[in-house]
């Protein structure tokens, strides 16, 4: 079975940096974290999702399954390959604070 179909908006400010967006499909409504957190001093609370909270949350969900009678090696399989993506991310995010760039739009 294919995955459902979902509606995404992605926004960009005018320096075409990554703003913010939208996406929903049945059941979920994501707002995507608009702009750059800042450092220090000028550190921003969030105003929307992160990847990584999203990706967080479906490993929570199949996490759930495997403690029922659904439990299965698609799901332990799913989860892995979560895990692995949130490792990738933790990684950037790493690289990016050792070059004191992270919450900011330097590359």
């Amino acid at each position: 079975m294919a995955a459902q179909g979902f509606f995404s908006e992605q926004w960009s400010d005018e320096n075409d940096n990554p703003a913010g967006g939208v996406t929903s499909g049945r059941g979920f409504t994501i707002s995507w974290q608009n702009g750059p957190l800042g450092r220090g001093n000028d550190r921003k609370e969030p105003n929307g999702a992160f990847v990584e909270d999203v990706i967080a949350a479906a490993k929570d969900r199949l996490e759930f399954y495997q403690r029922s009678k659904f439990e299965c090696g698609a799901n332990e399989a799913a989860i892995e390959a979560l895990k692995a993506a949130i490792c990738c991310l933790q990684d950037r995010t790493k690289d990016r604070e050792d070059r004191d760039v992270e919450g900011t739009h330097e590359t």
